[in-house]
């Protein structure tokens, strides 16, 4: 037995230790004082980014060898960037900007966008209030991470607000603010393009850097001359007579064919190779949409630029919609052209670029949408094309009848299970045409040709507790119909003879969406893991985690919606339909236009979740699982409890299914969805002949966005 002596010795010698770190919230201020990321660091250290974040969330503590570096790491941050506990640093006079930057004050009511969680809608300012940023005379801005280009060394956007004196201020990435003194809208298109120093480098050799975003609060916009709300309502641009558009013609400046709306886009013509562009969002009139961003236009300044600016850093520079996003990200991750050089002149010109969609070209029309011009040739308008005369390649809405052995059970709930980024992960992979389609007739199937089959399919026997995989409704097919190759390749995984008797392929191909999954699935695990939910965590504690993990970080959680909506909208850009009530039809509308118009290619990727998604029912069918409900990605399973523990099949081991669905945070893996009580589902089945899997969350939760 130790003496009173000895135990107060020892605890006097872990006293003299101190602590082997600091804090993980002092952690996180340190490495973000000094202006690095959590990459940074993760590739300093030989280590994984989301390593990192669990030190900095305490989840975790890191061990040797890497725990002595770290330690050497905060320890020397700590002597530069030691807290200011002096309170509020007087205001200093400033001058017209010249490169200055205005600091944010290091009170503790002020936080710089870097260090504040957006705060809860209950307690939110209105959208043109801002932090009363302190400047101090010689402040220095966070050092830049070894990455950053010294052309865009302030970050890719800025927020411009109206102060309280009227000068204006941009609210950067990382909390930095600058003086913006520009008063017309000519004179901020300068500013943007010169002193801002904003913009971010290609995402791919051959592509574009990204133009400066700036996005102007309420103060903002009434200060330039702007309109607080835009009375073309229906096209959603401000009147070609307008003071504004007057001054930016004056400048010469032009504006794009969609005129000046909520995201409007300011240029000149390039000369000497040189972009001249600026990206406007003009946040009253609407540009960021509440089902993807959430509430984040109702946010201080500083706030919104630290969730676009996490945005602009993991997927890219907002450029519209987050369906507009998802589709230029395509082209930024693969452009349609590079640089050739011309055998006969020896100069350096504009060529194709292997592997990318490179020019628009037709549909194969059972693909076209029925306001194509290659369906108005062929049909009258009011036709109801039938399923061997137009391709129907969309996610499940199918529910079916409770058996009378399943009402005798005594379950007591009805469980949702919902796909993570399942059309991500489906695109992961996924070879599409590039090229025009070649119309053949009496086909050997080719599992490695992408394109459309004329087949029928209505021979293959499915389980009457599970839909087809061959229909969205999940009803089997009743003869000749057209599917896609991922489809099809699956009938053929089933063991089923497959014959088309037609088929529109695609001799040039490629896995042109790979770096786009990459890309999206590397934004979504890294905001996951900022709001607390990583790889590799424990069934129970993966539940845990993602039933809070919308109130961790508000300003993270709209990015993670923004990311789910960039997948959802970008995927559905691919067809995109006619706009406006101008549209006749049979005529060409703009979007076909564009070499990423490609119904084709969101056919592919859809018949592949859709038959992903199958594959991993009819394994938990085999043993002895069946849904009662599907939409989209969510499946229904009936449930003795109200958590997915309660039902989800376990090997012997306690590990998940093989070949099953699993819970986790990576794409192709699943959630917690919502949970019902059994009687809810028996009604909503047999008396309402209602979707269930619709309103699993409860009746008014909003749709997810995957």
């Amino acid at each position: 037995m130790p003496t009173e002596e000895e135990l107060i010795a020892r605890a006097a010698e872990l006293l003299a230790r101190g602590p082997l770190l600091p804090p993980p919230a002092e952690r996180k201020r340190l490495r973000e004082a000094s202006g690095l990321t959590q990459q940074d660091v993760a590739t300093a250290l030989q280590t994984k980014r989301e390593t990192v974040n669990g030190w900095e969330t305490g989840r975790t503590t890191p061990r040797p060898p890497r725990l002595a570096a770290y330690q050497h790491l905060l320890n020397g941050w700590a002597e530069k960037y030691a807290p200011n506990t002096s309170g509020p640093t007087p205001a200093a006079a400033t001058e017209t900007f010249t490169g200055t930057k205005a600091a944010p004050a290091a009170d503790t009511a002020t936080h710089s966008a870097a260090d504040t969680a957006a705060p809860t809608t209950a307690s939110r300012p209105a959208r043109t209030a801002r932090p009363s940023a302190s400047r101090r005379p010689g402040a220095k801005k966070p050092a830049p991470s070894a990455a950053a280009d010294p052309r865009f060394e302030n970050g890719p956007l800025a927020v411009v607000d109206a102060g309280d004196d009227g000068q204006g201020l941009a609210y950067c990435v990382g909390g930095l603010v600058l003086d913006c003194p520009a008063k017309t809208f000519p004179a901020l298109v300068e500013w943007a393009l010169t002193e801002a120093k904003l913009g971010a480098p290609r995402l791919n050799r051959n592509g574009k850097d990204a133009d400066p975003l700036i996005v102007l609060t309420d103060a903002a916009t009434e200060r330039l001359g702007l309109p607080a709300v835009l009375e073309d309502r229906r096209d959603l641009r401000l009147a070609e007579d307008h003071k504004v558009v007057k001054q930016l013609a004056k400048a010469k400046w032009k504006l794009t064919k969609r005129g000046f709306g909520p995201w409007a886009r300011v240029y000149r013509p390039a000369e000497g190779g040189k972009r001249q562009c600026v990206q406007f969002a003009i946040l009253p009139w609407g540009a960021l949409d509440t089902r993807s961003w959430g509430d984040t236009d109702q946010l201080p300044p500083a706030d919104i630029a630290a969730v676009l600016g996490t945005y602009a850093t993991r997927v890219l520079t907002p450029r519209g919609s987050t369906a507009v996003c998802g589709l230029e990200l395509m082209s930024a991750l693969r452009p349609p052209t590079r640089a050739v050089k011309d055998p006969a002149t020896g100069s350096w010109v504009s060529g194709p670029n292997p592997g990318s969609l490179t020019e628009p070209v037709d549909p194969a029309p059972p693909e076209a949408p029925a306001e194509h011009p290659l369906v108005a040739a062929r049909y009258p308008r009011h036709h109801v094309r039938t399923p061997d005369q137009v391709i129907d390649e969309e996610a499940y809405d199918w529910f079916r009848p409770l058996t009378d052995e399943e009402c005798t059970q005594g379950y007591t709930h009805a469980v949702g299970i919902d796909v993570n980024m399942a059309f991500a992960a489906a695109a992961n992979r996924l070879v599409i045409g590039t090229g025009p389609a070649t119309h053949v007739k009496n086909p050997t199937f080719d599992p490695k040709l992408p394109g459309s089959w004329l087949v029928d399919l209505s021979h293959i026997e499915t389980d009457p507790r599970l839909p087809s995989p061959f229909t969205p409704k999940g009803t089997r097919p009743t003869g000749p119909a057209w599917y896609s190759t991922s489809t099809v390749a699956y009938a053929v995984e089933l063991g089923a003879p497959v014959q088309p008797s037609e088929a529109y392929v695609r001799h040039e191909h490629g896995a042109y969406f790979d770096g786009w999954y990459t890309r999206l699935r590397d934004a979504y695990m890294a905001t996951m893991a900022d709001l607390g939910v990583e790889a590799g965590m424990s069934e129970a504690d993966f539940l845990a985690a993602m039933a809070q993990h919308k109130s961790v970080d508000p300003g993270q959680a709209a990015v993670l919606s923004a990311i789910k909506s960039t997948v959802k909208g970008g995927i559905g850009k691919l067809r995109e339909r006619p706009q406006g009530i101008k549209h006749k039809f049979g005529e060409p509308w703009p979007a076909l236009s564009r070499a990423t118009w490609s119904p084709h290619a969101r056919a592919e990727l859809i018949g592949k979740a859709r038959t992903n998604q199958h594959r991993k029912l009819t394994a938990w069918a085999r043993a002895g699982l069946f849904p009662v409900a599907i939409l989209s990605d969510c499946a229904v399973y009936l449930s003795h409890g109200p958590s997915p523990l309660d039902f989800m099949p376990h090997t012997d081991d306690g590990k998940p299914l093989p070949g099953g669905f699993r819970l986790g945070v990576s794409p192709g893996m699943v959630k917690h969805e919502g949970t019902r009580d059994f009687l809810w589902l028996a009604q909503t089945i047999e008396d309402e002949q209602i979707n269930p899997a619709r309103h699993i969350k409860g009746d008014d939760a909003p749709d997810s966005g995957e």
